[in-house]
């Protein structure tokens, strides 16, 4: 198999079924790739799985009585295909038992794995693209296209490892002009908007899991992702295993797939921001050092006080939420619970 598509999905019953169409037409425009379509949902109650089960009969479903995340739901998918934990990595392997479906008996791992956000849709050829830059280049482990936003314009989809200047930017956004210069910089983790215009792939740190394609042979490598993250952070983490092993990653701005997570409405969700905030704690932990830690955890403290000032000014109608969530990380970066 040259490449599996594993689509993990919750409750997005109408963008899973137009993610599916696009993925169904790009590969009818590039028959040479031996590709299949898994679709695990976890736990859904909009009728997703039944969706799947009858619009796409080709599509391997695995359908979840328990919501195991964005890790713990490709995991499963990513042992169904015959990949296994390796080594000393922090997952849970084995702790869901597989449906009783011949179809999801382990399998000879494919050459290549593209992890696919359910609010995607993929443009044009964008897959048998991705799989040529990885065929034709040895020392790339993973790799990931030009996202865009539903009407068309410019999405970052590749960004630098944070790090202290990343995280004083997001807790203390600059005002007034320098805010666009300095988002859109090198310290807030940006490539330039150039690189993603051209066609030429070119090296980056990680690219977003909504669409990430690694190569097989660097999954056997670095193992699976970290089910110790929930949600967030994951294909960070597993981009940095990557990197520690040797492998590297890249954007290719010539595939093009559209992402609805962006367009959507920055409406805040407390138990969100908290997840948030821990999947970021949590790899801070692992790839920051000692004092950089000390630094980042006064960091995000502050930031969670002046987060709370602001709230309070603006008063708005879920603010007691917002002062818990704030108040729960800031405990939570000052190492209580």
């Amino acid at each position: 198999m040259d490449l599996a598509i594993i689509i993990v999905s919750y409750n997005t019953r109408k963008l899973l079924r137009a993610c599916l169409e696009s993925v169904f037409a790009s590969l009818a425009g590039s028959r040479e790739l031996d590709a299949r379509i898994w679709v695990v949902d976890n736990a859904s109650a909009d009728g997703s799985a039944a969706m799947v089960r009858e619009t796409f009969p080709a599509v391997h479903l695995i359908a979840l009585s328990d919501n195991l995340g964005f890790s713990g739901g490709n995991n499963l998918a990513l042992r169904a295909l015959g990949f296994q934990p390796a080594g000393r990595e922090l997952v849970r392997s084995g702790h869901v038992a597989l449906p009783d479906d011949p179809g999801l008996t382990p399998l000879e791992p494919p050459r290549h794995v593209l992890l696919l956000n359910s609010d995607t849709q993929v443009q044009g050829d964008a897959l048998a693209r991705l799989v040529t830059f990885m065929d034709a280049t040895p020392r790339a482990g993973a790799c990931g296209p030009q996202l865009l936003n539903p009407d068309g314009s410019f999405q970052h989809g590749a960004f630098r490892f944070p790090g202290l200047a990343q995280t004083a930017l997001d807790m203390f956004p600059p005002p007034g002009r320098l805010n666009p210069a300095l988002m859109e910089s090198r310290l807030n983790g940006r490539y330039p908007r150039s690189h993603f215009a051209g066609s030429e792939p070119f090296l980056v740190d990680f690219v977003l899991g909504a669409s990430l394609m690694v190569r097989g042979a660097a999954i056997r490598q670095a193992g699976l992702l970290d089910e110790g993250y929930f949600m967030y952070c994951e294909e960070m983490d597993w981009q940095q295993r990557l990197a520690r092993t040797g492998w590297e990653v890249y954007c290719v701005p010539a595939a093009r797939i559209v992402h609805h997570g962006a367009a959507s409405t920055s409406q805040f969700r407390a138990a969100m921001f908290v997840v948030l905030w821990e999947s970021r704690l949590r790899y801070f932990a692992r790839y920051c050092g000692p004092v950089t830690n000390r630094l980042l955890r006064g960091l995000i403290r502050a930031g969670m006080s002046a987060e709370a000032d602001r709230a309070r000014s603006s008063a708005p109608p879920d603010l007691d939420d917002r002062l818990r969530a704030f108040e729960t990380v800031a405990r939570t970066a000052g190492g209580k619970k």
